[in-house]
């Protein structure tokens, strides 16, 4: 049987049917609307036991146990919607990788992490958890790191919804899968749902064209209702491109947090690198040096240049069959093949997004 099919009756209909089958009597319009779980009920029963279940068994068994039968058929959906959204599990050492010091991990503890896992004290002060959030800032600054950072030290399913994902039938139907799509993650629990590349979703609708402006408006619509499900889902946005946004979009009311997320310090940096050098069999290395020498560097391009330090290590070894250990000069080495990703002129573009845009 397939859990989606249903039988198409009047509200005076289902009163009828559910009279018959069980004796209890309701209003047509709760009638409706029962009979929907029923039919729900009826295929969930059916493939427990592995056989059709009929519509009094189903109907009465609803009735009988109604509390426990819709939580269990939420359960299912959610486990079904987690499937087919390829939801992922992050280890809480994601989190770890994240210097203390640097300032976006700091405003994510005291904004998010702390609200949402310190829940009672939260509601004791009157601290409303955020449910929305922006990051921004250059490409490869660690914006998804972070979102999967938060799914990880939460213990959260972490989700990601691409653009590309809502183009899948067309153009034309981006806002309607967005609905749908957007209708399914707020029935769910424990959740981080990331979309990235958001200015593709949501841009400014007085330099867009009417499709595009169709999509940003649904957007608007849909932020609030995911706001108003007191579920534990969180829906973390990113951009590289705060400016391209649709100002409605950046107003109080509809994201808690807009967070900046910047290049690394030397801190900061050192954290990388060590977390790195970790995965690598390593020699002698001056960390110090490496800080220096690797000052415009975002986490991916660090990420990046470790992976070329790893191939090479790999292949010296293969070809001199010899124990290869990575020294400061093996980074040093492959270190001119990664262009920095920020720029000095990238850096004082983002300075001035963050004193107009930062809202944490």
């Amino acid at each position: 049987m397939n859990k989606n099919s249903t039988e198409i009756l009047s509200p005076e209909e289902c009163a009828s049917k559910i009279f018959e089958m069980s004796g209890a009597k309701f209003e047509p319009d709760m009638a409706s609307d029962l009979w929907t779980k029923i039919l729900q009920h009826k295929w969930l029963l059916s493939e427990k036991l592995t056989r059709d279940v009929g519509f009094r068994t189903a109907c009465i068994d609803f009735l009988e146990n109604m509390d426990q039968a819709i939580d269990e058929y939420m359960s299912y959906k959610r486990r079904d919607i987690l499937t087919e959204m390829g939801a992922q599990t992050i280890g809480r050492e994601v989190w770890d990788t994240i210097s203390d010091s640097q300032p976006p991990k700091q405003l994510v503890q005291r904004r998010i992490i702390l609200p949402l896992t310190e829940l009672d004290l939260s509601r004791k002060h009157g601290v409303s958890p955020p449910k929305t959030i922006i990051f921004f800032g250059p490409p490869g600054t660690g914006k998804t790191h972070f979102v999967k950072a938060i799914a990880g030290v939460l213990s959260w399913w972490y989700i990601e919804i691409a653009p590309s994902m809502l183009l899948e039938d067309g153009p034309g139907k981006v806002g309607a899968n967005l609905r749908r799509m957007m209708e399914k993650v707020r029935t769910l629990e424990e959740a981080v749902i990331f979309i990235d590349e958001f200015e593709e979703l949501a841009g400014k609708r007085d330099q867009a064209d009417r499709l595009d402006k169709s999509i940003t408006n649904e957007f608007l619509k849909q932020v609030p209702l995911f706001k108003n499900e007191a579920n534990k889902v969180l829906l973390v946005c990113a951009t590289n491109y705060i400016r391209q946004l649709d100002q409605a979009l950046l107003r109080p009311g509809r994201f808690d947090c807009i967070i900046p997320v910047g290049g690394l310090n030397n801190d900061e940096r050192k954290t990388v690198l060590e977390y790195y050098l970790s995965q690598l069999n390593t020699g002698p290395i001056d960390l110090i040096k490496l800080i220096e020498e690797t000052s415009r560097f975002t986490p991916a391009d660090i990420q990046y240049l470790f992976e070329q330090v790893a191939q090479f290590a790999f292949e010296e070894e293969i070809a001199k069959r010899d124990d290869f250990r990575v020294t400061t000069e093996t980074v040093l080495h492959l270190m001119p093949k990664v262009r920095p990703s920020l720029t000095d002129e990238i850096i004082e573009e983002f300075e001035k997004d963050t004193l107009i845009y930062a809202r944490v």
